[in-house]
This record gives structure tokens, sequence and C-alpha cells, in this order.
């Protein structure tokens, strides 16, 4: 999708876009250089972290970190 920057460097988003997204009218966007080209995300949108660490023995890697240090 090719659009053009108008006087202002205002750029619509393509709606198809927006809709996969669900970027809504306020919401803000985060504007990033990644190499020659920009980068935009939601500000607001953060991956839900419930539960990735499921399945990991986190407290068993702590305690045998612990016991390999040297005392």
């Amino acid at each position: 999708m090719t659009h053009r920057m108008g006087t202002k460097g205002q750029v619509v988003i393509p709606k198809e876009l927006r809709d996969t997204l669900d970027l809504r009218p306020g919401d803000e966007l985060d504007f990033e250089l990644d190499g020659d080209a920009v980068r935009v995300e939601s500000a607001h949108r953060q991956r839900d972290l419930r539960g990735c660490l499921s399945g990991h023995d986190l407290t068993g890697a702590l305690e045998a970190d612990r016991r390999s240090e040297p005392r």
C-alpha cells in the first residue's frame, strides 16, 4: 500500500491495517526509526504476560543457582 504524505507530515493509516491492529481514533502511537524505515506501534498495547512462564521450574533453577555459588 502506498500513500502520499501531506504538507503537514501527516499520513493516513489504511483502514485495512487499522482494523487488523484494532487502532481507534485517539489511540496513542509510538514511532521508532528502524534502519531506513519507520516503525509505528500502539503506545499502550502490551502483550498479556500472564502464564507465559508456566511450566518453567523457576524456583528450582534459582535454588540450583544458589547451591552452585561459592560460600
